[in-house]
């Protein structure tokens, strides 16, 4: 279920935020009814980012051993062309 909370329960309820957090889901925090942030675990936030450290590590070192550059038109058109098959 959809965890939506004002941001005053970071502070005041934080105990219960944490709990939720723990089980796996996000917190979505609202201040003045509108959307501010997301609570994660950091096991979640791994599950995340997962794979993003390695592949700029692969980006750095793909640049450090070769003259091309790609602008961003390419970049983009070649991640579209993977996505859309």
């Amino acid at each position: 279920m959809i965890q939506i909370r004002p941001v005053s329960d970071l502070r005041n309820k934080f105990s219960e935020i944490e709990k939720a957090v723990g089980g796996g889901e996000p917190v979505y925090l609202t201040k003045n009814g509108y959307g501010t942030m997301v609570v994660l675990s950091l096991d979640a936030y791994s599950r995340l980012t997962d794979g993003v450290e390695a592949a700029l590590d692969e980006a750095d070192q793909f640049a450090a051993e070769n003259e091309k550059r790609y602008t961003h038109e390419e970049v983009f058109a070649n991640l579209r062309r993977k996505i859309n098959g």
